[in-house]
């Protein structure tokens, strides 16, 4: 593209002016607490991960100091060990019932010693935290172990770790290693706290089966900035992979005398399903709760197949429902059922019972009727933010009425919108009838945690699924039946190999596919298997019993809920049992941590369980804590990546208007490069002379950031500001199918501004999208929400993610156009697009904006008029004037910029 030498901006003279920032230097004071090691160290063996946090502290004061060890684990762990040395004494935590540990915990008050604490803090973590008085140069080690099982959501499986010191560390160091005899599929890092310049303390080693991931940063490199003693390392390191898997009947791994066997074939086709969608539209749902609702379920109807049929019950004081039978997921039905759904308003008490009824009365109708397909499934979804307040309002018996009237014929599922809900109600709603119940946090994503669960379920691919083993090789088998297998999820059955089993273990799996019984056949060596595992020295050896353990300990406890007052008490009995005989913290146990002699406080460790209450009503201190003098924690947790920081600069500009106002008053030199570029691609301004002002005039109205700003190929300095003028529906923005990028938005006149932006990969089956609330990226049906400003560092095949503390997320990848997107919250605030290496879009480019990157030339001046000219693109003509515009690939408040605007 030909492009003019930058024109001289008209009628207005630009004075740049040097600007000595006299910032406040403030010195952070040494520590007297200093962390000189924090390691973790993360084995991740058949899924079974195995979490060693250590954390090595010294009172470097001359007086006792308090030390507070602190770590954020993943709900789903269970803590199997703590200790403290403090001067080469150990002092354990010890895992008992919880009536025998509120006896020590007793006794413990009455001497002043202590034990630790956990507490819920969020969604997916629990917070555990100990503190201990500590002499003057004593070292204490602190050490934290705590095992899960990796349970696959939508495709991957995810291992979450917090990382938080609080204060630079001499010896910082994280490992995983991940070994998987079915083959690593695929394998993606995201944090929170990355950024280019920490990327190279991130290193990652893969061969088929094994992985190793470790992050090791230097003092330097953990440093905010050179003058700080901050340190960035602060917050989410996740790991996200998957394994190599066939239509076959899973993979049958063996370990020290016990199996586990995974069953997720690939390739089954999906079953039609039958989904009625119960809406609580009360008035405690009014505001931004059924907004969000009425946006979920609009999309989550659009996700709904052509085969599934469907109806919509609302309920407030009574319940009504769309159509009187399921209706076929028609285009033409969606579309009346979507605009029914935006008409829902939050009104009215709470009937929960008739509304579940009525769902379950549509399902037996069309059983009657024969109108559902043959072999189909059919699921009952729940929605509601609050107990029953009118009709049947005893939890109970609206359990027993649903249980009694589902027969054992649906699956259902419960969610509950908040806190202001009875969880428990919900959960044993769902488990008596063949479902789950999930929480949905009151958050700017609880559209999009709504149509994530509705993925989980939307493509059943098998039911009454059943595995079968030889009765003389195996014993003590989890559970072996299950309703449903869903699409992305996984089955796990372990249990332990007799003492005289067979050489080789077979199984059987079966289910039921479209009215046809299906069967699936594996076996496995067992000395092959058993010499598989042995000889690696990065799993965790004999981790296959911990793993049944932990599996069996879950499926109890979640009987317990739906169990009857008779059965419970021997399903507690041999839940506990386990915890105690594998030292788990669970629902059923409590760990107290004893300390040195003559200290205050007491607390104890008990697992936090999910009910109606608030996270914070899950946590009482039963004694306080005096200041922290330090902080010595990891926090576990599985979710994402790291930031680029940059400092804000403001490049100061001052304007001198004349008298007369009009644009051909005089000529403006030309602006050649009025900015250097700062790292990133962002720009820091220049020093330059300070120019006295005498003239004054009357304030202009303040320079906006124009919709979209192009750089211009062929040259660095000059810039396109794309103003659109004339914009109906969504906006095919550009299009390289070269370069696999399409970028679409919604342009909405009256703001003048983007409500949407979205960015698709179609070779990586990805899709990023932007709104001033968050980004949503969304990958294989599995949706990661990332609010503005939150730094992120992602690496996954084929693609880089980054945004920085100002708010740019940038989409990069090696040979492509980097995309970039911004909320904007300088002048003219809004949603933003950048676009960096253009160069690298094909010749096949289009779209409203790719346009401009081809058959694109400047028409030669038919005037002397140095502030228009004419630019033609695919032979139409556009108007180009010369204007001021904030440039918002700078930091808010921006920096003014000379470009050619041009309406669209």
């Amino acid at each position: 593209m030909n492009t003019p030498a930058p024109a001289p901006t008209c009628g207005i003279m630009l004075v740049l002016l040097s600007l000595l920032a006299l910032l406040p230097t403030t010195t952070a004071q040494k520590n007297d607490i200093d962390i000189y090691s924090l390691t973790v160290d993360s084995k991740v063996s058949s899924r079974f991960a195995h979490t060693v946090v250590t954390s090595r502290v010294v009172n470097r004061a001359d007086t006792l100091q308090e030390v507070t060890f602190q770590m954020e684990l993943p709900k789903k762990a269970f803590i199997t060990n703590f200790s403290m040395i403090i001067d080469g004494v150990t002092y354990p935590g010890n895992i008992k019932d919880k009536a025998a540990a509120q006896e020590q915990y007793a006794k413990a008050v009455a001497r002043g010693e202590s034990a630790g604490l956990v507490k819920a803090t969020g969604r997916k973590l629990e917070q555990f935290q100990v503190s201990v008085s500590v002499a003057p140069a004593a070292k204490v080690t602190f050490e934290l172990v705590y095992e899960e099982l990796l349970k696959r959501h939508l495709g991957v499986y995810e291992l979450l770790l917090r990382v938080r010191p609080q204060q630079l560390v001499k010896h910082l160091q994280m490992d995983i290693h991940i070994f998987e005899p079915q083959g690593i599929s695929f394998l993606e890092t995201e944090s929170t706290f990355l950024t280019n310049e920490l990327a190279s303390a991130l290193t990652t080693s893969r061969n088929e089966t094994k992985a190793h991931i470790q992050f090791k940063p230097t003092l330097s490199q953990q440093q905010k900035s050179p003058e700080q003693e901050d340190t960035v390392v602060d917050g989410n390191f996740i790991v996200r992979y998957d394994v190599n898997r066939t239509l076959s009947g899973g993979s049958i791994q063996i370990e020290n005398g016990y199996f586990v066997h995974y069953f997720a074939p690939e390739g089954l086709p999906t079953i039609p399903k039958n989904v009625i969608f119960v809406i609580d539209k009360s008035g405690s749902m009014h505001g931004k709760k059924i907004q969000q609702t009425r946006e979920a379920l609009i999309k989550i109807l659009d996700d709904l197949s052509p085969i599934d049929k469907f109806n919509l019950v609302s309920f407030s004081g009574v319940a009504t429902q769309w159509m009187p039978s399921l209706m076929p997921a028609s285009g033409e039905n969606v579309e009346k059922a979507r605009s029914y759904a935006s008409d829902i308003q939050a009104r009215g008490a709470t009937n929960i019972d008739s509304a579940m009824l009525m769902a379950v009365q549509l399902l037996d109708e069309a059983n009657r009727k024969e109108q559902l397909p043959a072999g189909s499934v059919s699921l009952i979804i729940l929605l509601t933010d609050g107990d029953p307040t009118v009709g049947e309002t005893n939890p109970k018996k609206i359990q027993k009425n649903v249980q009694d009237a589902i027969g054992g014929q649906y699956n259902l599922f419960c969610l509950g919108f908040g806190f202001d809900v009875s969880y428990a109600f919900l959960e044993k709603l769902a488990l008596d009838n063949g479902g789950l119940a999930r929480r949905i946090y009151e958050d700017s994503d609880s559209a999009v945690q709504l149509q994530d669960f509705y993925q989980e379920v939307a493509n059943p691919l098998l039911t009454a699924v059943a595995f079968k083993y030889p009765s003389n090789a195996v014993e003590e088998v989890t559970q072996d039946n299950f309703h449903l297998l869903f699409k992305g999820s996984e089955m796990v059955v372990a249990g332990k190999l007799r003492d005289q089993s067979p050489d080789v273990l077979s199984a059987k799996v079966s289910g039921q596919l479209l009215m046809q019984n299906i069967t699936f056949q594996t076996e496995a060596g067992v000395a092959e298997q058993e010499k598989e595992f042995r000889s690696p020295k990065y799993i965790f050896h004999g981790f296959m019993e911990r793993l049944w353990a932990y599996l069996t300990i879950q499926q109890l406890l979640e009987q317990i809920v739906s169990a009857s007052d008779a059965e419970k008490q021997a399903l507690e009995a041999r839940a506990l049992g386990l915890s105690l005989n594998y030292s788990f913290v669970t629902p059923l146990t409590s760990m107290v941590v004893t300390k040195p002699e003559g200290q205050e406080e007491s607390q104890v460790a008990e697992k936090p369980v999910e009910d109606g209450t608030s996270a914070d009503a899950l946590f009482t201190t039963r004694g306080g804590f005096r200041g922290q003098a330090g902080v010595a924690g990891f926090f576990p947790k599985l979710g994402a990546p790291g930031p680029l920081h940059h400092h804000h600069h403001y490049s100061p500009v001052l304007y001198d208007v004349t008298s007369d106002l009009r644009l051909s008053s005089f000529p403006m030199p030309v602006l050649e490069s009025p900015a250097r570029s700062g790292p990133h691609g962002r720009f820091h301004d220049v020093d330059s002379g300070i120019k006295e002002i005498t003239t004054t005039a009357p304030p202009l109205a303040p320079i906006q950031a124009p919709p979209v700003i192009l750089p211009l190929p062929g040259q660095s300095v000059d810039h396109l500001c794309v103003d659109i003028k004339h914009s109906q529906g969504p906006m095919n923005l550009l299009s390289d199918p070269d370069q696999g990028v399409e970028v679409t938005g919604q342009y909405e006149m009256e703001k003048a501004q983007f409500s949407w932006i979205e960015v698709t990969f179609k070779n990586l089956q990805l899709q990023v999208h932007a709104s001033p609330e968050h980004v949503v990226v969304i990958r294989n049906r599995r949706s990661s929400v990332y609010k503005w400003k939150e730094t992120l560092f992602s690496v996954m095949p084929g693609l880089k993610m980054t945004m920085d503390k100002a708010g740019l997320l940038l989409l990069s990848s090696p040979g492509r156009v980097t995309i970039g997107l911004l909320f904007w919250d300088g002048p003219g605030q809004g949603l933003r697009l950048l676009l960096r290496d253009t160069d690298r879009f094909s010749s096949h480019v289009s779209g409203t904006l790719g346009q401009f990157y081809q058959d694109v030339l400047w028409v030669p001046r038919a005037a002397a008029d140095d502030c228009k000219r004419t630019l033609r693109v695919q032979g139409r003509d556009h108007s180009a004037t010369r204007k001021l515009k904030l440039d918002y690939q700078e930091e808010a408040p921006g920096t003014e910029i000379s470009c050619w605007s041009v309406e669209l």
